[in-house]
């Protein structure tokens, strides 16, 4: 909200233009207007009792010559009020005895600058909410990843369990083979006298009790592998139900987030096309 208006600097009121701008902050402003009025000069913005003053601003946008630019900014409820004069010469200050074209040039340095004050509040708005966004996103990936990374450990271990399985069998098979074996030898060893030929029956029959030792072994840890293959799918199977259920809430939120980046995002339109 811009209009003509008046400031009392001094004993004196000046003829001046002010702008209402909402929801900014004071110190963010008063600092860029500041360095608005001292850029591309030596001069410096002087305050006393809440009034300011700067003599020979250089503001090209309005004249080409130095100019004195009095001022104040105070709080008003949602909003703050920010109100300037402009000397151009002793005493002669911009208002529509001045002419209507410094006038409109002065009104378009308050306009624009308040307008961007408001457009960086947005902005700033913006970025905190987009950046929420951007997290839950995150923390959906990331339970995404998981319960991909959950279903294909399911594929790998039962992968583990049906090749454990074969082995299990095969070893099973030797085993009983070699267990059939090491019976019938042994009936030859009890019937054999004593000499070389026990001997070297003795130390065959060793071979293959090792050999059954060895595929026991075998047998129990294909046991072993496919006990831990099938734990790790039950809990898979148990995780994945609640991956989904939390995934499903950060849809929900991300859904809701986007609302809201999508409001602010309007509400930034809005004010980028203020003329």
């Amino acid at each position: 909200i811009m209009s003509e208006d008046s400031i009392k600097i001094g004993n004196g009121i000046l003829p001046a233009i002010s702008v209402l701008i909402p929801e900014v902050k004071y110190d963010k402003v008063l600092k860029n207007w500041t360095k608005l009025l001292e850029t591309g000069t030596k001069s410096k913005l002087m305050s006393e009792r809440g009034e300011m003053t700067i003599l020979g601003a250089n503001i090209k946008s309005i004249t080409p010559n130095a100019i004195n630019v009095y001022s104040v900014l105070s709080d008003r409820d949602s909003a703050l009020y920010l109100a300037a004069s402009f000397e151009l010469k002793k005493d002669i200050f911009i208002d529509r005895s001045s002419g209507e074209t410094e006038l409109s040039k002065a009104k378009e340095v308050i306009f624009e600058f308040a307008r961007q004050q408001y457009i960086d509040l947005a902005s700033e708005e913006l970025k905190v909410e987009e950046n929420k966004l951007k997290d839950l996103e995150k923390e959906l990936g990331s339970l995404e990843r998981s319960q991909s990374g959950m279903e294909k450990s399911i594929r790998k271990n039962n992968r583990t369990i049906d090749n454990e399985r074969d082995k299990s069998l095969d070893f099973n098979n030797q085993l009983t083979a070699l267990t059939q074996t090491i019976a019938d030898e042994r009936i030859q060893f009890t019937t054999m006298d004593d000499g070389t030929l026990k001997d070297e029956k003795e130390k065959q029959l060793k071979n293959l009790e090792k050999q059954r030792k060895r595929l026991t072994k075998s047998i129990a840890s294909c046991d072993k592998k496919i006990s831990k293959a099938q734990g790790a799918i039950k809990k898979a199977n148990s995780d994945i139900p609640r991956n989904e259920r939390v995934q499903l809430k950060y849809n929900e939120e991300i859904n809701a987030q986007q609302a809201v980046v999508q409001r602010y995002t309007n509400k930034l339109n809005t004010i980028k096309n203020y003329k």
